[in-house]
């Protein structure tokens, strides 16, 4: 069965709960998957247990909620598909970057599995979509870079930004206007007295640029 047979509310469902675990060991639960969507606790409760009974997560009573193989494989789908449309908005028809969440979470519904690997040749089979996250191969192999949070960094040190969250496009805009995008070195220069905020230099850049624990919560980073 494809990911397109599911219903509209299945698809978002399997996506979010992929996408929770994704960069972190939280447990998924149905409280934490309805602050993340914003729909009630009960709302969601009801729609795990009709995932349940469709062989796509297994959940026990007050436990995580779990993608089963085949739940897996529907995430992956969708994933790849909201991915590859960011990509294609952003390279070909000259989006921002801090747009095309909403767009994508659109479009993804509508296409077919055949315009997927369309876009994806066409894309020359990208591997990281315009916010750096692992787009899934069509096999649902995905490789998450090797990355930790840039609020766990200290001074002195220099990195690379891999991944930035998409959660808020008014955070991407103003981190792409002082040049934090993926694939730039941070040099940080060290740590703001009596706040969360890192002080660090971006690229070849001498003027520090300060950033708060919201954005730093926001950006992943590797040695450079």
């Amino acid at each position: 069965m494809s990911v397109s047979e599911l219903s509209v509310s299945t698809q978002n469902y399997l996506k979010v709960i992929w996408g929770i675990s994704e960069w972190s060991d939280v447990p998924v639960t149905a409280t934490v998957i309805a602050q993340k969507t914003g729909l009630k606790v009960s709302s969601v409760s009801d729609a795990v247990r009709k995932m349940t009974t469709q062989g796509l997560v297994s959940h026990a009573r007050y436990g995580a909620v779990e993608l089963t193989d085949l739940g897996r494989k529907h995430a992956l789908d969708m994933v790849r598909r909201h991915r590859l449309l960011e990509t294609f908005l952003v390279q070909v028809l000259g989006y921002d970057w801090d747009q095309v969440h909403d767009e994508a979470e659109n479009l993804e519904h509508a296409i077919s599995d055949f315009m997927v690997e369309r876009l994806d040749a066409f894309l020359q089979h990208p591997t990281r979509d315009p916010h750096g996250d692992p787009i899934p191969s069509a096999d649902g192999v995905v490789v998450l870079p090797d990355a930790v949070l840039l609020s766990e960094v200290g001074p002195g040190q220099r990195v690379v930004v891999e991944r930035i969250s998409d959660d808020d496009p008014v955070l991407l805009k103003f981190l792409h206007a002082q040049g934090v995008v993926p694939g730039v070195v941070l040099t940080i220069v060290g740590a703001t007295p009596f706040s969360d905020a890192l002080s660090l230099n971006v690229g070849d850049g001498e003027i520090p640029v300060s950033l708060g624990r919201q954005a730093t919560d926001a950006l992943y980073v590797s040695h450079a």
